[in-house]
């Protein structure tokens, strides 16, 4: 295989500290890597340094003279927000290019979903999931060697994160792709990087498996390191014997022997197999169950964004008691956080009317995915009074055992980052027992860790859930009831199977899914706008071996048509 590009002894510090310390790697043709890591840890900064947006403080990026670069950004760039959607794909081509290229521009937005009427909307008025679509379609135009893909799939709603992963699979160049997602990774990569320590593992494994193999390397330098340590003790006990006798017995000899010795300690010492640092924090969620019937009932309920604006779904009648764990699942914009937050503010502030009742002992427990039930103004210490009665030290030990160390307890939650906001807010419901818990997107910031430990800790927690997520192996490990919204109503379902089904066939593709092993399989169905990219992509072929052949061998007629 080909090298596309070659990184060596790459080293970047920031101000916070260094991210990356003498990294070295090489990125082959073919190579469809998964880049995974902890918040924080430098992925969205290395793809930066791998198309030159960063410079690091040494080292060099070396890109092959054939290979063609594109990054996918993970938000969507300001001067973009105020071109059409035609406009900043075409961005992309040079001023002759757009003369003679422009059909392809158009039909790359055809192909990413979007119809002709949509192309002179404003790129700014798009949801989160044709953002991806969008900047995918101006990563596609330059015809790319290596795409480099930074969390496309945050802030996707099911269907969408599906063709992500359709389009992913067929996709014929190289990627590196930085995502949460293991279901995803899984399916579209063969190999992953691992980022951590400030230095990057490669496995020539999916994410699974990678994870795996790395989680066995630890356990064998964990028993090295044991081992090295304990020759280390022996040696060091050794020369303090020695120095104490030389020393006593005014003998020379042996105190120069313990020095040799105490020498061959910091040796060891310096070459000893490092261990890596260990998140101390863990995720645990603990709920009180009710013995009752009911924790909550509705009831003829319309569900609106606004209360001046109309329903954006009705109701018949829903009810769930303690134990109950309920994915609710749909399209971005059907109503599912605005559920969530008609359930908080009828329980903060009860009424009879609305079709919502609560059992009345019920404690309830929210996750704004705004992140915003967490006061600006307040200190950290502060901002976890509201979740449960405990003294400032308990408060205190619970911010330093999350990574918050204690000089940072007085500093505000407006000067947090997103991860960290998210963080706090997870230490403030881990420190409560609440009956009911409504969870609203709890993963967007959460890293694959942490996904791990909220899938572990909602299969044994007591009380009921409500929780809005798109993450399938959340809601398969985590959920033992699925509430579908779609045209306007939510029904039940028992299978995720027809559930997704449903979910995605107007969209062209069949999904099924097992519930014990999410393994989507799509399959999709030709229309009329794949056809004619069919027939595009054939012609494309004959233009380009016409072109190939010797200038008086060619056609110019049939090329020109």
């Amino acid at each position: 295989m080909s090298t596309l590009l070659t990184a060596q002894s790459l080293s970047l510090d920031t101000a916070f500290g260094p991210l990356l310390a003498e990294v070295t790697f090489t990125l082959k043709k073919g190579d469809r890597l998964g880049l995974i890591g902890h918040n924080g840890c430098g992925k969205s900064t290395l793809l930066k340094l791998l198309d030159g947006t960063l410079l690091p403080n040494s080292g060099s990026v070396t890109r092959a003279h054939h290979c063609l670069l594109a990054r996918v950004e993970q938000h969507l760039p300001e001067d973009l927000h105020s071109l059409t959607l035609l406009d900043a794909v075409m961005a992309r081509l040079s001023p002759a290019q757009q003369h003679t290229d422009g059909w392809r521009a158009q039909a790359l937005l055809a192909s990413m979903g979007f119809d002709e009427t949509a192309w002179q909307l404003t790129a700014g008025t798009l949801s989160g999931g044709q953002h991806t679509r969008l900047l995918l379609a101006r990563a596609l135009i330059t015809e790319p060697d290596l795409l480099l893909l930074d969390e496309p799939s945050n802030h996707l709603d099911l269907p969408t994160l599906l063709w992500l992963e359709q389009f992913l699979r067929t996709w014929n160049g190289s990627f590196v792709l930085v995502s949460h997602d293991q279901h995803l990774l899984d399916n579209v990569t063969n190999g992953t990087w691992i980022l951590r320590d400030q230095q990057l593992s490669f496995f020539q494994l999916p994410c699974s498996a990678a994870r795996a193999a790395l989680v066995e390397r630890d356990k064998t330098d964990a028993h090295r390191h044991q081992a090295e340590q304990k020759e280390i003790d022996r040696i060091a006990a050794s020369a303090k014997r020695l120095a104490i006798w030389g020393k006593v017995y005014d003998n020379e000899d042996l105190a120069r022997k313990a020095k040799q010795m105490e020498k061959r300690v910091d040796k060891l010492k310096d070459s000893q197999t490092e261990l890596s640092a260990a998140n101390q924090w863990q995720l645990i969620l603990k709920g009180e169950a009710l013995p009752a019937d009911r924790l909550l009932e509705m009831e003829n309920l319309a569900v609106s964004p606004a209360p001046d604006c109309p329903p954006l779904f009705k109701l018949a009648i829903q009810r769930m008691k303690s134990g109950d764990r309920v994915a609710i699942i749909g399209r971005n914009g059907c109503g599912k956080s605005s559920l969530l937050r008609l359930l908080w503010q009828h329980y903060q502030q009860p009424h009879e009317d609305g079709g919502i009742r609560l059992h009345p002992r019920v404690d309830m427990g929210y996750y704004d995915q705004t992140l915003h039930q967490l006061r600006d103004n307040d200190t950290l210490l502060e901002a976890l009074e509201p979740f449960a009665a405990l003294t400032e030290r308990d408060r205190k030990m619970a911010l330093i055992s999350a990574g918050f160390a204690w000089l940072r307890h007085g500093q505000t939650v407006s000067t947090l980052s997103g991860g960290e906001r998210s963080r706090l807010l997870f230490v403030g419901l881990t420190l409560a027992r609440y009956s009911l818990l409504l969870l609203d997107e709890p993963t967007n910031h959460l890293d694959m860790q942490g996904k791990e430990a909220l899938a572990e800790t909602l299969q044994s927690y007591e009380g009921g859930v409500l929780l809005v997520t798109h993450d399938r192996t959340l809601i398969a490990k985590s959920c033992n009831r699925f509430w579908l919204m779609d045209n306007g109503e939510l029904s039940e379902w028992h299978s995720l199977d027809g559930l997704y089904e449903q979910l995605t066939g107007d969209h062209g593709e069949v999904v099924t899914t097992s519930q014990n092993n999410v393994t989507p399989t799509v399959v999709q169905v030709h229309s009329e706008t794949e056809s004619w990219l069919e027939r595009l992509v054939e012609l494309e072929e004959k233009l380009a071996q016409d072109l190939a052949r010797k200038q008086s061998h060619q056609k110019p007629a049939l090329q020109q048509q």
